[in-house]
């Protein structure tokens, strides 16, 4: 994979099917152990937006012009790091609530952590020159030398 555009989007998929599992993990959590857990609409609009913005970088990493791209890559990358890092350590330890699933969503937030800081790696360093190299394929006949 020589495009950083398709790693970028590769990864953001990487950390959206993360993110996606953890909190299947944490509902059979709340769910199976009868926890007096209310989700309030306030709750699930800010998750929706949450989610909503590995999902708009996949498409975006692939569509936008390189300054924007890796901009929007960047500080996209950072907020979601940010707001993993918050709920996952610092959260319980202020006693703002113990995650559901502890170690199993500890583990996620750990996959989902270092992969959005990849992301941010990636995105930092990307000079914007495009590869020598392409991902197409040439399928041809090979020319006889003579």
């Amino acid at each position: 994979m020589h495009d950083t555009k398709e790693r970028l989007s590769v990864l953001w998929i990487f950390v959206l099917l993360n993110y996606l599992y953890a909190d299947v993990i944490a509902l059979w959590d709340i769910v199976g152990m009868g926890h007096p857990f209310k989700l309030y609409p306030g709750l699930l609009m800010g998750s929706a937006v949450v989610m909503e913005i590995p999902i708009a970088m996949i498409l975006a990493s692939r569509l936008l012009p390189f300054r924007a791209n890796r901009l929007a890559n960047i500080i996209a990358a950072g907020v979601l790091t940010l707001i993993n890092g918050f709920a996952t350590f610092v959260a319980p330890l202020l006693g703002l609530g113990r995650p559901p699933a502890f170690a199993e969503y500890l583990f996620f937030a750990t996959i989902e952590t270092v992969c959005t800081l990849v992301i941010i790696w990636q995105a930092w360093t990307w000079s914007g020159v495009t590869a020598a190299v392409g991902s197409e394929r040439v399928v041809g006949t090979p020319a006889l030398v003579s």
